[in-house]
C-alpha cells in the first residue's frame, strides 16, 4: 500500500548505508571468552592512565569481564563496541557526542511501531468489520490529504543524490520497476480472467496490480535483510512512474471491461503522489535544517496515518467482505503470492541472495491505499475499490510473514554484491 514507512527511511539511512550490518546474524563476529577477557586486560592497562576513556571503560568493566556464556558476550560485545568508540574519541582528544537520549529514544519507539506494522493492520481491520463507523470518517477528501502527507514525508527522505544513485544501478533498478509495471500487472489480469471475476471485481484486481510500490515494502525488506537503499530507489522510481503506467496500463488491461478515465487517473496521481514527493525533495536539499525539524514529528504521524489509511478502505466496505469475503480474498492472496514468488525467482536468475528478496518484496507489496482512491474517485461501481481494501491487509500479512522467513535464514557470505552506492 502507499502507506508510509515513508518515515522509516530515516532511520534506516543510519544503518550502515541502509545494509543491515552481517555481524548482528553471525555468530562467528563474537570473541570467545577467554580471548575477550585478555584483549580488554590488555586495553584496561594501556588506558588507564588516560581518566576520560578510564572512566568510560571502567562502567562497562566488570560486567564484561564476569561473563561466561556465548549469549552474554553477543549482548556485551554489542554494548562494549559503542563503549569502546566513545573511549577511542577521548584518547584523539575529540569530544563524545552528546545527543539527547530522549530522541534516541524516541526513535526507537518510532521504529518498533512501524515496524509492528502487519498488528496495525490486523487491528484496524478488525475495527473496520465490526465498528466500521470509527474509521469511515476518513472520507476521499480526508483520504486523499492522508495520502498526500505519506507521500510528502518519503520525499522529505530523499535527496538528488538518490536519483543519481538510481543512475549508476540502472540494470538493478530497472528489473525492479519491469517486476512492478509488467509481472505484477500481467498477473492481475491472467487471474481475473481466470477465475472469471466480475466486471467491477476484474478492473479493482488489475488497477491495483498497476499500482507504484508501497513504502510498507523498505521496512519488510529492512526485517528480511534485504537491499533497503535499493527498496527506497525501487519505491521512488515504481511511484514517480505511477503517473504515466498505473493509468495506462489499467486502460489497456481493463479498458475492455468498464470504461477507464486515463487523463482522470493520471492527474489524481500527479497530484496524490507527484507534486507531494517532489516538494518533500526540494524541501530536504535546499531547507535541511528546516527539514531536519519536521522529520522527527512525521514519523508518529505517518504511523497513526498508515493505520487509518488501512482500516478506513475496509469499513467503507465492510458489508461487502461480510457477504463475499472468501471470493474476494482469494484472487487478491493469488496475486501477492504469485507476485512476491515470481520477483524472487526471477531475479535470481541474475542477482544475489539480498537483492533478489528485495525485488521480491517490491513487486509483491504496492501502495493499496492508491488503488483504493483511484477506484473511488474515477469508477462509478463501488465493487471496483473491494480488491485494493481487501490488498491492504493480503499485502501488509504476506510482505511481513516472508520478511520474518528470510531474517530467520542467513544470507550467504559469498552473496552477490548487485548495488552501487
Amino acid at each position: 500500500m502507499a502507506s508510509s514507512m515513508a518515515s522509516m527511511s530515516r532511520f534506516l539511512q543510519k544503518d550502515t548505508k541502509l545494509q543491515m550490518p552481517s555481524g548482528l546474524y553471525r555468530g562467528s563476529s563474537c570473541l570467545p571468552v577467554r580471548r575477550l577477557q585478555s584483549h580488554l586486560v590488555d586495553l584496561r592497562s594501556s588506558l588507564v592512565s588516560n581518566k576520560a576513556t578510564w572512566t568510560v571503560l571502567n562502567s562497562v568493566w566488570s560486567p564484561i569481564v564476569a561473563l561466561s556464556s556465548p549469549s552474554s558476550i553477543v549482548q556485551a560485545s554489542r554494548r562494549s563496541n559503542r563503549v569502546l568508540c566513545k573511549a577511542a574519541a577521548s584518547v584523539s582528544g575529540e569530544v563524545p557526542s552528546s545527543k539527547p537520549s530522549g530522541l534516541n529514544q524516541y526513535e526507537s519507539i518510532i521504529e518498533t511501531l512501524t515496524t509492528l506494522f502487519p498488528l496495525w493492520v490486523i487491528l484496524g481491520t478488525i475495527i473496520g468489520i465490526y465498528k466500521p463507523a470509527a474509521v469511515t470518517w476518513l472520507e476521499t477528501d480526508l483520504f486523499t490529504v492522508g495520502l498526500g502527507f505519506l507521500m510528502l514525508s518519503m520525499g522529505l527522505t530523499l535527496t538528488f543524490d538518490d536519483f543519481r544513485r538510481c543512475l549508476r544501478n540502472p540494470w538493478t533498478v530497472g528489473v525492479g520497476f519491469l517486476a512492478q509495471y509488467f509481472i505484477k500487472p500481467m498477473l492481475g489480469f491472467i487471474i481475473a480472467m481466470s477465475l472469471k471475476l466480475s466486471a467491477p471485481l476484474a478492473t479493482g484486481l488489475i488497477l491495483v496490480s498497476c499500482c507504484p510500490g508501497g513504502q510498507a515494502s523498505n521496512v519488510a525488506t529492512y526485517i528480511s535483510k534485504g537491499n533497503v537503499a535499493l527498496s527506497v530507489l525501487m519505491t521512488t522510481c515504481s511511484t514517480i512512474g505511477a503517473i504515466v503506467m498505473t493509468p495506462l496500463l489499467t486502460k489497456l488491461l481493463a479498458g475492455q471491461l468498464v470504461p477507464v478515465d486515463a487523463a482522470g487517473l493520471a492527474l489524481s496521481t500527479f497530484q496524490v503522489v507527484l507534486v507531494p514527493t517532489v516538494i518533500g525533495v526540494l524541501s530536504n536539499e535546499f531547507f535541511p535544517k528546516f527539514t531536519e525539524k519536521i522529520v522527527t514529528v512525521t514519523p508518529l504521524i505517518g504511523v497513526i496515518l498508515t493505520t487509518l489509511l488501512c482500516a478506513s478502505p475496509i469499513g467503507q466496505v465492510s458489508d461487502v467482505l461480510k457477504a463475499q469475503g472468501a471470493q474476494l480474498i482469494v484472487p487478491v492472496a493469488i496475486l501477492h503470492a504469485a507476485a512476491f514468488a515470481l520477483g524472487y525467482w526471477i531475479s535470481k536468475m541474475s542477482f544475489g541472495e539480498s537483492t533478489s528478496r528485495t525485488i521480491s518484496i517490491e513487486c509483491g507489496m504496492q501502495s493499496s491505499a492508491l488503488g483504493f482512491l483511484l477506484a473511488q474517485k474515477h469508477f462509478t461501481n463501488p465493487l471496483v475499490a473491494v480488491p485494493s481494501a481487501v490488498s491492504v491487509v493480503c499485502m501488509a500479512l504476506g510482505g511481513s510473514a516472508l520478511a520474518v522467513f528470510w531474517r530467520n535464514s542467513p544470507i550467504p557470505d559469498d552473496d552477490k554484491d548487485d548495488f552501487k552506492e
